[in-house]
């Protein structure tokens, strides 16, 4: 009976909270004549997307990140709210904070989800899956009342042993529901589900798994390690360790710094002006150096996203021989970029739907010169060029926090 206890003891209890339709709840809070009715949160505009859809409306087929007009023929009776995102953000801290009363170790993975460590809490290995719950579970199920009770909002969850089958639970639990996997059956309760139920599962992924006779995430357990590896590389491996319930990752309480920083913009109308898209580029050029200059980073790799009339979306990247904080080089590096998709001496180019720019493989900033910059004129391929420029963009930074955003800026 003790040794039950203790190796129950150890094992790992991962819970993972997941808000449902969150951006539509917290309209719902704000409107109660919403609730009941087929709400699409979003843009008014024929260009815009879905952020979010309620699960009325979706009974028609519409979702999240789908074009608001199509949205608008499945459903014609929706209604249309904008987005609230500080709203949204509010809210999103109350929940986080008290996810955080009940356990020291937790792992935000978004403004409505996160994961909640409660490994240690006494697991009572013979309870079902959603019929009594053990002392996590009880954990688990007052935190879905409290944020019932204090935000008005349905959390739902799910309590296994590895993040995964955490994740992986909580969609099965929606809407408002808790499920709590007993110790050792992560993988026995994610046989039965379908492949695109794994969330590296993607469609390319799922129609080449299909091609093997692979319907349920069981039928990927079963599969030869050997072979998904040699199929797929890292990611076959990876696969048929979250299909057997495996998977070592912790839930990590620090905030992870952020690995990229990006701005895009979807035009009202498509874009044939290149002019145009280098003005835009510019302008998120100038925001995301000042982000990487506030918190004390500099940038490897830049980045660029342009999405074409037919919705075809194009990303194209370039490491820098130096990492930078400085708005021309970013900028210049994705013109040059755009440039060589769109047809550098092309006034009429083909039309853009959207266009993006972001800076990746971020570090610390240290900036060292070396002998030849000693030697050479500051230009923008020079390390005394980097911090000229640099120096530039911070006073722009003092004007634009004093007087408003873009008071003063860069020409191209």
């Amino acid at each position: 009976m003790l040794k039950d206890l203790i190796l129950d003891n150890l094992s790992r209890r991962i819970a993972h909270f997941d808000l449902d339709t969150f951006f539509v709840a917290v309209e719902r809070t704000l409107d109660a004549n919403l609730i009941g009715m087929p709400v699409l949160v979003g843009g008014k505009s024929t260009r815009s997307v879905v952020a979010a859809a309620s699960y009325e409306s979706r009974e028609y087929g519409c979702h999240s990140a789908q074009p608001m007009s199509q949205a608008l023929r499945l459903c014609p009776k929706a209604i249309v709210v904008t987005p609230k995102f500080d709203e949204y953000q509010r809210v999103s801290k109350l929940f986080h904070s008290i996810l955080r009363d009940t356990s020291p170790v937790v792992e935000s993975v978004g403004i409505d989800e996160a994961y909640v460590d409660l490994t240690g809490i006494p697991i009572a290995n013979r309870f079902p899956y959603t019929k009594q719950w053990s002392t996590a579970g009880l954990v688990a199920e007052n935190i879905r009342k409290r944020v019932r009770k204090e935000l008005n909002i349905a959390v739902s969850a799910c309590i296994a042993e590895t993040k995964t089958t955490a994740k992986v639970g909580s969609d099965q639990a929606k809407p408002d529901g808790l499920i709590e996997i007993p110790a050792g059956k992560d993988r026995e309760f994610l046989s039965l589900l379908p492949m695109r139920e794994l969330p590296m599962v993607g469609p390319k992924l799922a129609g080449a798994l299909s091609m093997a006779g692979v319907e349920t995430i069981g039928d990927i357990a079963s599969l030869n390690e050997q072979w998904l590896q040699q199929r797929f590389g890292r990611l076959g491996q990876l696969l048929f360790r979250r299909a057997n319930g495996i998977d070592y990752n912790q839930v990590l309480t620090n905030a992870r710094p952020a690995r990229s920083i990006s701005k895009e913009t979807t035009f009202p109308n498509d874009v044939t002006d290149i002019e145009q898209l280098l003005k835009t580029l510019l302008i998120h050029s100038q925001k995301i150096t000042r982000t990487l200059r506030n918190s004390n980073k500099r940038a490897r790799t830049v980045s660029i996203k342009l999405r074409w009339d037919d919705f075809e979306t194009v990303t194209r990247n370039y490491t820098l021989d130096r990492p930078t904080q400085s708005s021309r080089t970013v900028f210049n590096t994705g013109k040059k970029i755009v440039e060589k998709l769109c047809g550098e001496c092309s006034k009429n180019i083909r039309p853009v739907r959207l266009i993006g720019i972001g800076v990746t493989n971020l570090i610390h900033d240290e900036i060292q010169l070396e002998l030849d910059d000693l030697m050479e004129r500051p230009n923008a391929k020079t390390t005394g060029g980097e911090i000229f420029e640099t120096r530039i963009d911070t006073i722009l930074d003092q004007i634009n926090s004093r007087f408003g955003e873009l008071t003063i800026h860069r020409g191209i």
